[in-house]
């Protein structure tokens, strides 16, 4: 039968890597936020990092106790962090988008700012909607969609 002591020794030597990359990763993210210049930029420090490093804990956590029960107890704390994480991240970023507290000129692709224009009746920053309703005659009431066949003269 094998030695149980070396294995031991080698699933501790991984835990404790596991727990100094988690750790790594957040102090990435805690610079992150303080480096980056808005809210979108740093949404992405806040939330990829650190759940990274909460797997990575876990897992640590799993390997130095060596138990089911310990892992069972842990998977939902995964889980629920990989359901409201993102969640979260998106709908702060929403809020801090339309609230226009971002750089337009650090976007790549801006697919948000139509229907944020849209519902707005104005333009946000590096938006790029008009409206050609209210171009075209600010007075005319008329000017939504034409009216099908058959509709009322």
């Amino acid at each position: 039968m094998l030695d149980a002591e070396p294995w031991n020794s080698i699933l501790d030597a991984v835990a404790a890597a596991l727990l100094v990359v988690a750790a790594l990763l957040t102090l990435a993210a805690a610079i992150g936020l303080v480096r980056f210049p808005d809210p979108l930029s740093r949404l992405h420090a806040a939330t990829k990092p650190q759940i990274l490093g909460l797997i990575l804990v876990v897992i640590a956590i799993a390997l130095g106790a060596r138990s089911a029960t310990v892992l069972l107890l842990l998977v939902p704390v995964v889980v629920f962090q990989l359901l409201t994480a993102p969640i979260s991240a998106h709908m702060v970023g929403r809020a801090g988008y339309r609230n226009g507290d971002f750089d337009p000129d650090s976007l790549l692709v801006d697919e948000l700012a139509p229907d944020v224009d849209a519902a707005r009746g104005t333009e946000l920053p590096g938006g790029s909607w008009t409206d050609e309703r209210a171009v075209a005659d600010p007075g005319d009431d008329d000017a939504g969609p034409s009216k099908g066949p058959g509709a009322g003269s």
